[in-house]
């Protein structure tokens, strides 16, 4: 049996939970579908489980306080705890995989009494006690890890050779147009301060069309619909279920990091990225750092700055440019700009990720 321990609400956003769902449909593949079974901690983040056809089994705990939910853990997993014959018992035990970041080394030992326990860490702070780590990020360090567990025995899997793409972004025929015309404008499933008004303020431009993705647990929706209504050029999209189409037709993506950024990348589409949480920070840094695609900064942090940052990569991006010319700044030093740019950063995206994590994630789970 596998369990995914995980949530999605207008706080967090749905990513951890789409994750989780895009490992389980490539296990799926490997197991019986009714082997699989989500854990959400209330009625919101179970939807989006039903919705993609799994069961699911709502706690009616907060969320943020794990070790509440212990108790109603115990009688899901039937209270069955680890057997003296830890051979044969590794045969039959369940698989947990927790993702959250509201974990503590307490609740993860009570769960290793049920299952062999796989946590999705993304920050990479401290040692767990689990059966092993899931970190598919392209910043990862596997050589960090490997020095953070030492002497403990614990299955490792880090690097983006392990980022979880859904298969409807794999193989995508992509261009890069010569000008920019469809940009979008992505800030996550929940965006309580509705960062998107003012990414579409700060890089709105005469003729471009704007796609604006308002998710599940967005509050503004309603307002959304109306500037859209008043505006021709904004089109607002809700319950995506193509997103890899509706990415294709963009020439230049404005995101939020997490998961969006590695779907984008799989595709080619040239983006600007930026963090609005501490969780977020490492990977749109080393997207600069290694100068992957654009990097704005840390919204949460100095907004205005990345506001103004935002401006001049867009500008950049979208500057008229033609394929074979090229501009050089008052040093001398070479700089890329408008369509030279953009397939710049296509190539290097590409060569980010292989878009096949999700599948590796699953065999991982499905070894004994």
């Amino acid at each position: 049996m596998y369990y995914f321990r995980a949530d999605g609400n207008a706080v967090t956003g749905a990513g951890h939970l789409m994750r989780c769902l895009t490992i389980a449909e490539e296990l799926k593949k490997l197991s019986e579908a009714d082997e699989i079974c989500f854990l959400c901690a209330d009625e919101a983040s179970a939807e989006l489980v039903t919705q993609r056809g799994f069961a699911v089994r709502i706690l009616h705990t907060d969320y943020r306080n794990m070790e509440e939910e212990l108790p109603v853990l115990g009688e899901v997993f039937g209270r069955e705890q680890k057997p003296a014959d830890q051979a044969q018992w590794m045969w039959k035990a369940p698989v947990i995989l927790v993702d959250s970041y509201h974990v503590t080394d307490a609740y993860l030992e009570a769960l290793r009494l049920y299952g062999r326990v796989y946590l999705m860490d993304d920050m990479g702070k401290n040692p767990y006690p689990v059966d092993g780590v899931i970190n598919y990020n392209a910043f990862a360090d596997k050589t960090y890890y490997e020095n953070l567990y030492r002497g403990r025995k614990v299955v490792l899997a880090i690097g983006s050779e392990y980022v979880p793409v859904r298969p409807q972004f794999l193989n995508v025929p992509y261009e890069v147009r010569e000008q920019v015309k469809e940009v979008l404008i992505t800030t996550g499933g929940g965006d309580h301060d509705n960062i998107a008004a003012a990414v579409l303020e700060t890089i709105q431009r005469p003729g471009c069309h704007y796609h604006v993705i308002v998710g599940q647990f967005n509050p503004y929706f309603s307002r959304w619909k109306q500037l859209e209504l008043e505006n021709d050029l904004i089109h607002v999209h809700h319950n995506v279920t193509d997103m890899a189409s509706l990415m294709r037709q963009c020439d230049l993506a404005v995101t939020a990091g997490g998961t969006t950024i590695y779907e984008l990348a799989a595709i080619g589409v040239p983006f600007l990225c930026f963090s609005y949480a501490e969780n977020q920070e490492a990977l749109t840094t080393y997207i600069g750092t290694e100068k992957i695609a654009g990097y704005c900064g840390a919204y949460h942090l100095k907004p205005q700055e990345t506001l103004s940052c935002m401006s001049t990569l867009a500008e950049l991006m979208c500057e008229d440019v033609k394929a074979g010319e090229q501009d050089t700044n008052v040093n001398g030093v070479e700089e890329l700009a408008g369509v030279v740019l953009r397939r710049k950063v296509y190539q290097r995206e590409k060569e980010m990720i292989d878009g096949l994590g999700a599948g590796r994630i699953a065999k991982l789970l499905a070894e004994k």
